[in-house]
């Protein structure tokens, strides 16, 4: 089984946020890898995995950083593959991370989804990747209808939560 996304981390503390893409890639049963490599401490192997990924038959890249956050942009300018960064909460309430993600310069896109929102950066892979694979896309199919039925579930509960000046 080869991987088709890659999950990057600047190091392994990031490892608590970045298990839940881990976890919806594995319920979208879409193999993936899981490596830790950083912008600053580790230049050439973020060099030979990005300019590499592509070649491996990686799909899109999920690379997560907090504080300096150089990590998704880094990779992304070296690699003609989709590359989604998740802003780390490590400093500064994660406003560092979010900016140094978002700001990138023109030619240079880093598809950023919220601080620690590792779980939407998955989603987002699959949505990537189900763009030519109908097996995710019907997965990425149901688990949006089951959505759906989240919200209503939470409807029809609140519907029993009584106050006096409750009206519905």
């Amino acid at each position: 089984m080869n991987p088709k996304v890659s999950i990057i981390m600047g190091s392994t503390s990031d490892l608590p946020v970045m298990e839940g893409a881990a976890r919806i890639l594995n319920d979208f049963e879409i193999p993936f890898e899981m490596n830790a490599l950083s912008a600053h401490r580790t230049p050439e192997e973020v060099e030979k995995f990005a300019k590499g990924a592509y070649n491996r038959g990686i799909k899109v890249i999920i690379a997560a950083a907090g504080m300096a956050a150089h990590l998704p942009g880094v990779i992304a300018s070296m690699t003609p593959l989709p590359v989604i960064g998740v802003p780390i909460k490590a400093s500064l309430e994660g406003m560092d991370a979010i900016l140094a993600i978002l700001q990138m310069p023109p030619g240079i896109p880093v598809a950023t989804v919220a601080l620690n929102g590792s779980g939407n950066a998955a989603i987002l892979a699959a949505q990537i990747i189900a763009s030519g694979d109908q097996k995710v896309m019907d997965k990425l199919i149901e688990f949006k209808e089951r959505l759906k039925t989240k919200i209503v579930e939470a409807n029809a509960e609140l519907s029993k939560v009584k106050f006096p000046y409750k009206t519905n």
